[in-house]
């Protein structure tokens, strides 16, 4: 009998449910799915004889769900449906002629053990969502499927997850990817493109088109904070060099004597300190890729360095004699206008060419909003696993976030720091705490006299914090004065 478990993506209780529903089925096959998509899936099930479905709510369109259901049934396809939750009720009550509905328990994995009558002692911590020492791993690996899922579209991966829990695998059984998939995750799990925006969408198009053409350049704008360098590693881990080294280094964080150094490397005795031969960024990255942030700090001498690299694709340890030849992607990112300190000359126009192959804008989040809502659920998910309430998001929506998705972050930190939970406050005595941080822009100085001095009066008033004797002292006028140009 060929049979099929389809599971809910995301939760650890989703994933034990599945993983017990092997135990009883080891042979299925197992596949993650979403509300939405599980009619899709369904109906191109028929080659099986049992479907179960754990773990998946049927809140999607009950048309094209009952549609594939039908189909199903007309191909002598049993379905059932093992569940915690109560049937929606935008689900015709019809939908039981073609769908066998178990509901029990307070989770999704109680259910399955009570179809089946199987004991999960072993899967309680997944269950409740609490890690143990033993089941620490298995979080992890969990954690990465998804991970991989959403940002590389790999959906085998979180499928070899469940099947490690249902046969209680140690780590040591996972397979060298696997283990891999986890040490990524643990490295980069914190920089991942979140959103369902237009410009999101048209942003992870971009990178998907780019990251293929391993040879190209990439130069990345945007204001702090944007995630510059989550793109970067985005088109770096979706091209052929993704299983060789991610160089990322701040151009601003080392002194401009220091940087060729830092390039390429220095021979031992090259210069006063330098102990030992070390290896530079680009021998570092050397079939994979080097990203250069903050790329507009580089002085002009630098910039000529860097330049030759880029045109020769060799270089000189600085110290030694031979040439060192490297094949390495460069990306760029900068929040400064390098095309205006092209104009400046404070930038090379050569170099600007070189790194400017192909050029993407991150957009800031003041543009989109409609990302927050999956943004700052997904992180409050994580950090404590429970989900916002619409008043909490609402709240995060009303605010334009001038250091962009990394000040979103932090002020859900603060949140989970300090438990606050009234997110309107929060963000009430966040804009307190950083009005200084604004720029001040002055409302430009009227043409004539009268009205010039009118604005030049108030200002000092209010520098004097509406003091009138203070402002008419500072002013060297009498208060009546004072009160005229106020009025």
């Amino acid at each position: 009998m060929k049979r099929l478990i389809l599971t809910g993506w995301g939760w650890e209780d989703y994933a034990a449910a599945a993983a017990l529903a092997l135990r009883k089925n080891p042979v299925a096959q197992l596949f993650g799915v979403s509300t939405r998509r599980l009619p899709e899936k369904l109906a191109t099930a028929t080659d099986y004889d049992e479907i179960l479905l754990c773990g998946v709510n049927l809140a999607g369109d009950p048309a094209a769900l009952m549609k594939s259901l039908q189909k199903l049934k007309a191909k002598g396809v049993s379905v059932t449906w093992a569940s915690c939750l109560p049937l929606p009720d935008e689900v015709p009550s019809e939908i039981s002629d073609y769908l066998n509905i178990f509901v029990a328990s307070d989770s999704a994995t109680g259910a399955v053990a009570e179809l089946y009558h199987l004991e999960y002692n072993d899967l309680l911590p997944l269950v409740s969502g609490k890690p143990t020492a033993e089941t620490r791993p298995y979080f992890q690996l969990l954690e990465a499927a998804m991970y991989a899922y959403r940002n590389y579209q790999d959906e085998a991966a979180y499928g070899n997850a469940i099947r490690h829990i249902a046969k209680c695998d140690p780590d040591f059984r996972w397979s060298e990817s696997e283990r891999q998939l986890v040490r990524h995750y643990l490295r980069y799990g914190n920089r991942e493109l979140v959103g369902h925006s237009a410009a999101t969408a048209d942003l992870l198009g971009r990178i998907n088109r780019i990251a293929p053409h391993e040879h190209a350049r990439v130069l990345i704008s945007g204001e702090s904070g944007t995630g510059k360098e989550t793109v970067a590693l985005q088109i770096h881990n979706k091209s052929p060099r993704k299983n060789e080294p991610f160089i990322a280094f701040n151009c601003a964080s080392v002194t401009p004597n220091l940087l060729e150094s830092r390039f390429f490397g220095h021979q031992k005795g090259a210069f006063t300190g330098a102990d030992e031969t070390r290896q530079g960024l680009f021998k570092q990255a050397d079939g994979g890729t080097l990203f250069l942030d903050e790329i507009g700090e580089l002085p002009l001498e630098a910039q000529g360095i860097l330049l030759r690299v880029l045109e020769e694709g060799r270089f000189t340890l600085l110290g030694g004699k031979e040439e060192i030849e490297v094949n390495v992607r460069l990306i760029a990112a900068t929040n400064r206008d390098l095309a205006a300190m092209v104009r400046d000359g404070k930038f090379r126009k050569d170099l600007f060419y070189r790194l400017s192959v192909v050029q993407i804008h991150m957009p800031p989040l003041r543009e989109h909003k409609s990302d927050i809502d999956q943004i700052a659920d997904g992180y409050w998910l994580k950090q404590r696993r429970t989900h916002l309430a619409p008043e909490q998001i609402e709240a995060l929506k009303n605010y334009d976030y001038p250091g962009n998705v990394r000040e979103l972050f932090n002020l859900l930190e603060r949140a989970s720091v300090l438990e606050e939970t009234d997110f309107a406050k929060l963000i009430a005595e966040h804009k307190q705490m950083t009005a200084s941080l604004a720029p001040q822009v002055a409302p430009e100085l009227p043409d004539d006299l009268e009205s010039a001095i009118r604005l030049h009066v108030k200002r000092v008033y209010e520098k004097y914090r509406n003091n009138l004797s203070k402002t008419a002292a500072a002013l060297n006028v009498a208060r009546n004065t004072v009160r005229k140009y106020l009025e």
